[in-house]
């Protein structure tokens, strides 16, 4: 079946990186996107990252562009998401979700399958 797991996540100081990986499996990362998403306590999910099943185009948030970038190891069946110079604005709990959806999209409604998350806390 469909399962996804993230990990990598952790407490790092505003200006430090940390990369999570999704590790994807029941199914191939060539016939599905695969988005980041993230959700601070007490706000929405918000969209972070994505990328696209058949070419891996990506998209990010404007929030997060030219500090975190998405990339695909597709014979690992694992995606990953670089987040550097991070900021106490980007704690919060990151999950990486698929579906049947093929296009690189950042509305939650459109992936079916969820990991269980992985916290990411800024702070020094």
């Amino acid at each position: 079946q469909v399962q996804l797991v993230e990990s990598g996540g952790g407490l790092v100081q505003p200006g430090g990186s940390l990369r999570l990986s999704c590790a994807a499996s029941g199914f191939t990362l060539d016939f599905h996107a695969i988005g980041w998403f993230r959700q601070a306590p007490g706000k929405e999910r918000e969209g972070v990252s994505c990328i696209s099943a058949s070419d891996g185009t990506t998209y990010s948030a404007e929030s997060v562009k030219g500090r975190f970038t998405i990339s695909r190891d597709t014979a690992k069946n694992t995606v990953y998401l670089q987040m550097d110079n991070l900021r106490p604005e980007d704690t919060a709990v990151y999950y990486c979700a698929t579906g049947v959806v093929r296009l690189c999209v950042l509305r939650a409604n459109s992936y079916d399958y969820w990991g269980q998350g992985t916290l990411v806390t800024v702070s020094s």
